[in-house]
């Protein structure tokens, strides 16, 4: 059953949300805190995720208080909820699928930092075509033994949970057999292993998974009902949240100083994915150094990269408008995330216009002090991470625009009987 917020009776204006906000920090934020603890009393007064039902951390308000009261909370000199995937993608899972144990269980130590956590979707043998994996959950006892292996699994090597898929019934076809679980990382039977890419940075793992357990109570949703969730976790994960790292106040503090420290193990991580974006804002600059700033040509290929930069803004824009009215993650995740992989291929292209041969050189004489190399290894990156532009083209044309669908011979036939598969 999804969880929603009941609509109050009395909706307040976002004047009157930040001035009842700003008295409460006035009389509860202490800097010397510790930060956990602080996040205890956010979850108690409802200023976590306000969007969220009173019972679980909320205050029953509308869509747009979370990145209202976020962005508050570091201008009042605060802190927020944590960064991360736990936060962003696994604790609206849970919220909007349940069930209520699992929420009274894992929503708490999500939302306080208490937990971190990591997302195992992905496998070697399915590539795109997630509803083909085959890592199998089996029920034994009271636990749920796991074995199989995934891959680009970010910051697994130092997660404490994992948002894991696998397969719990191989009868039926391959979107009805899946089971969403919460696997506890710290356990024998899980190994990660880093994955070094060719831009020289390891963002990403390989994790193998022999006969792991899992609780059996941490199932999210329902046994073989898996699949709706992947589906709120996917559309959760195209809005890139986790890249958006908090601007938190210089002033000194415990809890500042903690949540700046936790921000920076998060987002080493990320360090390089401003380059898989194809970094737009450097055009300009590049093109000066370059000495190529005044080349028609040149010049009207960073006018259309400006153009298409600008467009994919505004429905971001738009998207963050619909979410503020209280709308769950649509069809602009999928139109943001195709129009992001547009920006960073155009982007790449007119770099490499500017820099011709020398823009493949490292090191601090190249361009951009290496920057533009860099760029040029990440940004096919962008096409493939939160769901291929394949898969995103298929998803806007049959659920958006009501197209016939793609033809699946494997739609209906139990995955047993795939070939290679079972």
């Amino acid at each position: 059953m999804t969880v929603r917020s009941a609509p109050a009776a009395d909706v307040p204006t976002p004047e009157q949300v930040r001035a009842e906000l700003a008295a409460w920090v006035r009389e509860c934020w202490d800097p010397d805190r510790p930060l956990r603890d602080w996040r205890e009393l956010l979850l108690g007064a409802g200023w976590a995720v306000p969007s969220w039902p009173r019972r679980w951390y909320g205050r029953d308000l509308p869509g747009w208080a979370d990145e209202l009261v976020a962005t508050e909370l570091i201008r009042l000199g605060a802190v927020g909820i944590p960064v991360g995937s736990g936060s962003w993608l696994a604790a609206p899972t849970i919220l909007a699928h349940g069930p209520d144990e699992l929420r009274e269980r894992l929503l708490r130590p999500i939302l306080t930092g208490a937990q971190t956590w990591c997302q195992l979707f992905s496998e070697p043998g399915a590539g795109s075509d997630l509803a083909g994996l085959s890592t199998t959950a089996v029920l034994d006892g009271e636990s749920w033994v796991v074995s199989g292996q995934k891959v680009w699994n970010t910051s697994a090597h130092h997660a404490d949970m994992a948002m894991l898929l696998a397969r719990t019934d191989s009868s039926v076809p391959k979107h009805q057999g899946i089971t969403y679980f919460a696997l506890p990382m710290n356990q024998p039977g899980v190994e990660v292993r880093p994955l070094r890419q060719m831009n020289f940075h390891a963002s990403f793992n390989e994790v193998f998974l022999t006969e792991a357990r899992v609780p059996r109570e941490n199932v999210v949703g329902a046994v073989g009902l898996g699949w709706a969730a992947a589906l709120t976790t996917l559309s959760y994960e195209r809005r890139f949240a986790a890249l958006q790292r908090p601007g938190y106040s210089l002033t000194p503090g415990r809890a500042l100083a903690e949540a700046r420290a936790e921000a920076d193990r998060h987002f080493a991580t990320y360090s390089w994915y401003p380059q898989r974006a194809g970094r737009p804002d450097l055009v300009v600059e590049h093109a000066r150094a370059a000495g190529v700033s005044t080349d028609p040509v040149i010049r009207q290929a960073i006018a259309r990269l400006v153009t298409l930069h600008r467009v994919s803004q505004w429905t971001a824009d738009r998207a963050r408008l619909a979410r503020a009215m209280g709308a769950r993650p649509g069809a602009e995740g999928s139109i943001g995330k195709l129009a992001a992989s547009n920006v960073a291929r155009e982007s790449a292209r007119v770099h490499a216009m500017i820099a011709g041969a020398a823009g493949l050189l490292t090191g601090p004489d190249s361009a951009l002090g290496g920057v533009i190399a860099e760029v040029l290894m990440s940004v096919p990156g962008q096409s493939i991470a939160g769901g291929t532009d394949e898969i995103q083209k298929n998803i806007l044309a049959e659920r958006v625009l009501g197209l016939p669908g793609e033809i699946r011979v494997d739609r209906d036939v139990p995955f047993s009987q795939l070939t290679g598969r079972g």
